[in-house]
């Protein structure tokens, strides 16, 4: 009779399909409606909306529930894999005949503000006690290109996606405040419009945020933050490198020391691969001017994807129990990177 007894119900390999359908449905709903923001608003980024729109479906009651359960696996994918996908289009934006034209002075300036940005607020954040990966993650964002950057380097340490999160939140917090904060300061701080532009592209986060802020002084000041800009984001793939290397052996030592190892992590990740694959690309100058378009295009909404899952992993409630160190690390690397790239800028005008 023992034949006859009811064997216990395998779990069903199509909940986490359906849990992952659930949240990428989700996803795209809030790229929709962060797109819809930026037309009605054009000088809020699209990415910006999405970060906010994450954060806001992770708190509100009728999607609080999803979010936090049957569509956390697809929320998770998007600000995982999407972010890997939305990084190696990214390098499609940037050629070598771009680096030549800033000048050897620009490029060791925003190789200093990078340097001083990454390690100074690495410093401030392990002195302030934030918990786990956030001081990392935090000076990574505001050092090299925001979010695109915290979810690389998150992928590269297998960071926790509240630390990610976190650093998300705070460095688009950050950059939006300086879409309203800096045109102010052109004018007290006595810079010309294409020194505003490179004082733009080397302070402020996210792509989208140095247009929003450099296109309200003209177009010559837009085209140097862009291409100041592009010059932080093509220091990505080495930054990457370099903190998977420091992973690597961090672990070798760890598992020496307890006698058991942990899943090898490749000293470069294959997303940076591919984002260093795009750069070379688009050197050769073969592609037209419509698929970099249509390119830029998938980034965008790749990259809003991934935020999107990002910002619904924040939780609000226990961000509060660190809130006044998170934003005085905020502040503090805000003022570090405006300071650093403000001297630098005058030192190469």
């Amino acid at each position: 009779m023992a034949l006859l007894r009811e064997r216990p119900a395998a779990p069903s390999r199509s909940a986490p399909a359906a849990g992952r359908r659930h949240g990428l449905t989700l996803a795209v709903l809030g790229v929709a409606l962060a797109w819809c923001v930026h037309r009605l608003l054009p000088v809020v980024p699209m990415l910006t909306a999405a970060v906010v729109l994450g954060v806001l479906a992770a708190h509100l009651p009728l999607l609080r529930a999803a979010v936090r359960g049957a569509a956390r696996p697809g929320l998770s994918y998007a600000g995982k894999r999407l972010m890997r996908a939305g990084i190696v289009l990214l390098g499609l934006q940037l050629g070598l005949d771009d680096v030549r034209r800033l000048g050897w002075a620009t490029v060791a300036m925003v190789l200093v503000v990078v340097v001083a940005t990454m390690l100074g607020t690495w410093w401030l954040g392990r002195r302030l006690g934030l918990p786990g990966d956030q001081p990392l993650l935090v000076a990574t964002g505001y050092a090299v290109c925001g979010a695109s950057a915290i979810g690389a380097v998150s992928e590269a340490t297998e960071s926790d996606e509240r630390d990610a999160a976190t650093a998300v939140t705070l460095v688009t917090l950050c950059g939006t405040l300086a879409i309203v904060v800096l045109p102010l300061l052109q004018g007290p701080l006595g810079l010309g419009d294409e020194e505003f532009g490179r004082w733009v592209g080397a302070s402020v986060h996210d792509v989208g945020q140095v247009v929003a802020t450099a296109q309200t002084a003209g177009g010559p000041a837009l085209g140097e933050a862009v291409l100041v800009k592009l010059m932080r984001v093509a220091l990505l793939a080495p930054l990457v490198a370099v903190v998977a290397l420091s992973v690597r052996r961090r672990r070798k030592a760890e598992a020496g020391s307890r006698g058991a190892g942990r899943r090898r992590v490749p000293l470069v990740p294959l997303f940076v691969v591919g984002f260093l694959a795009a750069v070379a690309v688009r050197s050769t100058g073969l592609l037209p001017v419509e698929a970099l378009e249509v390119a830029h295009t998938g980034q965008e909404l790749l990259l809003a994807a991934a935020l999107f899952g990002l910002g619904s992993a924040v939780d609000l409630p226990s961000l509060t129990r660190t809130g006044g160190r998170v934003a005085a690390l905020g502040l503090s690397a805000w003022l570090v990177v405006a300071g650093v790239s403000y001297a630098g800028v005058l030192l190469v005008a």
